[in-house]
């Protein structure tokens, strides 16, 4: 672990300067060997096409025990957190094939695109309430009053998840995703997979017209996820379920009110609206980096060759503002075609939610720019402070003026 101490440290600083730090990495070398808060060292691919055919290079693999393994070796000592608590890391975004392909088509079968599209009409309701509310005062915080709310009952009602614990789980989920306080990460893995098993045993025994029934009671082949798995895979789909999309939600008010001829241009025309959408997720995605993987032997990146057995980075935000992907990458703007960005990443782990997200984002930022036609922050827009992870990458707040 002494080797590391000259190495960059991806700290608050970073976060809160995300963009132009990964610039000027980017415009030095395809890979930078960092370190994290607690010390771990790893690497972090920075461009497009390195970062698209990373997450689609079998010698860069998901396999969360032999990642735990790696772990022990850097760092005896244990004073490096693992990413999440075991009992919620047997999930497909843990692990490659065959394990994963097994646990993505059980999910599949639960999961489908016809559940994804009924949704819409929910949405559209939950938004509208939710946007109801907000009317009734003259500012309020984005996230608190509408961006987290919408996605949260979303993913709650889906997987039948009761309405008095969902604010368990936005402090599990935000305790879980900040790179800040171990311990208190800890004791909300700990909290939330408890939970889960309650949960899975009520549903058990009283089934519903819900996902999680569903997933309990999907089989193929005579297989079907184990209690583990169970757990696990639930604990994804709630907090990807609902994380991506308040931060897709919010960094893209934020790139709106920054940009205001393009909020006008969405107020003139709410219909480029899936546009904005995917704009947002280029410009100032959910996710900055995909989750952790390992090398499983030598690894050349451009001229740079990442070691068997290291931790790796794929940066997903860096690569989205690649020079050579995009033209003018710092610009946003919602007319531009950002097809390709792998804001939810790219080959077998792509994004199983991704189209419940863009379906919450379209109706969200539709549903604002609708009703709060002169919606406009409410404090200094260069003062926004970004929550510290290593996986998230959103607003602590968003202060805005409705009217």
């Amino acid at each position: 672990m002494s080797t590391t101490a000259e190495l960059p440290v991806f700290d608050e600083e970073f976060v809160a300067d995300l963009h132009a730090k990964y610039r000027e990495i980017r415009a030095e070398t395809p890979v930078q060997r960092m370190v994290t808060p607690q010390g771990l060292p790893l690497w972090a691919i920075t461009r497009y096409e390195d970062a698209r055919n990373a997450l689609t290079d079998p010698r860069l693999a998901k396999d969360f025990r032999r990642t735990g393994e790696i772990i022990d070796r850097i760092d005896p000592e244990g004073s490096v957190r693992r990413p999440f608590n075991s009992a919620l890391s047997e999930q497909m975004l843990n692990l490659d094939p065959p394990d994963h392909t097994r646990l993505r088509k059980l999910v599949v079968k639960a999961f489908t695109a016809r559940r994804v599209e009924n949704l819409r009409p929910r949405v559209e309701q939950i938004a509208a309430d939710l946007l109801d509310r907000m009317s009734e005062h003259d500012e309020v915080d984005l996230l608190d009053a509408f961006a987290f709310p919408l996605p949260i009952q979303v993913i709650c009602e889906l997987l039948g998840v009761e309405e008095g614990r969902r604010d368990d789980f936005r402090r599990w989920t935000n305790a879980l995703l900040d790179a800040s306080e171990p311990e208190v990460t800890r004791r909300a893995g700990l909290a939330m997979a408890d939970y889960l098993v309650e949960l899975i045993a009520a549903k058990r025994a009283r089934p519903a017209d819900d996902l999680l029934t569903a997933l309990i009671e999907t089989t193929e082949d005579s297989d079907r996820l184990s209690e583990a798995e169970l757990v696990s895979m639930v604990f994804l789909l709630l907090v990807a379920g609902h994380e991506t999309t308040v931060n897709l939600i919010g960094n893209g008010v934020l790139a709106l009110l920054r940009n205001p001829e393009q909020w006008a241009a969405l107020k003139a025309d709410p219909d480029l609206v899936a546009g904005a959408v995917e704009e947002t997720l280029r410009f100032d995605g959910p996710v900055m980096h995909g989750t952790l993987r390992h090398t499983t032997e030598p690894v050349t990146v451009g001229e740079v060759i990442i070691p068997e057995g290291e931790i790796v980075w794929v940066g997903l935000a860096s690569a989205n503002h690649d020079p050579d992907r995009y033209a003018d990458p710092e610009r946003f703007d919602i007319n531009r075609d950002a097809q390709g960005h792998l804001a939810f990443g790219h080959g077998i782990h792509f994004c199983l939610g991704a189209p419940l997200a863009r379906v919450e984002g379209q109706i969200a930022l539709r549903g604002l720019v609708e009703r709060f036609p002169d919606l406009a922050p409410a404090g200094e827009l260069d003062d926004v402070r970004w929550r510290f992870s290593t996986l998230i990458h959103g607003l602590k707040t968003l202060p805005v003026r409705l009217r």
